[in-house]
């Protein structure tokens, strides 16, 4: 008869290894996870986007108050949807301590089987994918707007903005491969803080102008433009499709709620700000792009060109779920 060693296990210790599921990690290795500060930097950058630009323009069809009002509830009801989504998935994975949810993916499979699954990834592959389409568009105008030749072709029959559109694609190729978010952060740090001194200027500059026209305000614009105002903040809060990454590779969850709480609340009150401000210094003159009220300027282009470097690290970001539901599925086949 043999008999165990001492230290090592016994036969009825044994167990089978668990088979692993489509959303298993091929390395085994789990992703590194975000502190509260990259979380709050990757919900920053993936929700503030160029919908911010319209806003003035926005609070002057609504009139100012009207428009903060919106924007606030607007705010309000989607982080109470982001939160209803991290509830949904927790509630859901403590019904089996088998199940591991940590994309939409996987909680519409949880909630409608195989067909809740397919209409949920193409859903979030096309607005996500539209998303960073929209982004390429901008940042190739922008530039090409920037440098004064927009049309003229340049090399082999094709113009500025095309060459702007295809240059940022090999960058963006690097940048996906990168499969945390976490590995995102610092880039999102660096993207929120160009962003944010670029608003900054602008605000101090609409003070300026502000305090030498003193235009005419309009509190209500009526119920006829309420649609409008609340189209134009619903665009304006664009990265709900991110939560259940972000909240997937937090590394304290238990404060997640807290964290993304700040980030709405900080992101309203910079949208209020911006909105508020543009139309308070420009009044009934005020343009559908605020930037087009600055004119060419140094200040102008230091808004474009950091929102141009907000949404080229924003791409990456975006594409996180697009990527998880293309790897998901191939590896599945």
């Amino acid at each position: 008869m043999v008999f165990a060693k001492e230290g090592e296990a016994g036969c009825s210790s044994y167990s089978l290894t668990a088979y692993p599921r489509e959303d298993t990690p091929f390395l085994g290795k789990s992703p590194p996870l975000s502190s509260n500060l990259k979380t709050f930097a990757n919900i920053f950058i993936s929700i503030v986007g160029a919908g911010v630009l319209g806003l003035p323009y926005s609070f002057k069809r609504t009139g100012w108050l009207m428009g903060l009002l919106m924007l606030f509830a607007v705010a309000f009801l989607t982080y109470h949807c982001m939160m209803l989504l991290v509830l949904t998935r927790r509630k859901l994975d403590s019904l089996s301590p088998f199940s591991k949810i940590s994309s939409f993916g996987d909680l519409g499979f949880s909630i409608c089987g195989p067909s809740g699954r397919f209409a949920v990834d193409s859903m979030i592959v096309l607005s996500q994918s539209g998303f960073c389409v929209s982004y390429l568009i901008f940042i190739s105008t922008t530039l090409a707007f920037l440098t004064n030749n927009d049309t003229t072709p340049l090399f082999l029959g094709f113009t500025p903005k095309v060459l702007f559109l295809w240059a940022c694609f090999p960058f963006q190729l690097g940048l996906i491969s990168v499969r945390t978010l976490t590995h995102l952060a610092p880039l999102s740090i660096f993207a929120d803080v160009v962003d944010l001194a670029a608003k900054s200027i602008v605000m101090v500059e609409d003070v300026f102008v502000f305090v030498k026209n003193k235009p005419d305000l309009k509190v209500f614009g009526g119920l006829s433009v309420f649609f409008y105002g609340i189209g134009v903040a619903v665009y304006a809060f664009e990265g709900i499709g991110m939560v259940l990454p972000l909240e997937t590779e937090a590394k304290d969850k238990q404060r997640f709620g807290r964290v993304l709480a700040l980030g709405m609340g900080s992101i309203s009150v910079l949208f209020g700000l911006f909105g508020g401000l543009g139309y308070l210094a420009f009044g009934e003159e005020t343009k559908d792009i605020i930037t087009t009220n600055l004119g060419p300027g140094v200040i102008s282009v230091l808004v474009q060109l950091g929102l141009c470097v907000n949404l080229f690290f924003t791409f990456p970001i975006m594409m996180n779920p697009v990527n998880e539901v293309m790897e998901r599925r191939s590896s599945v086949q």
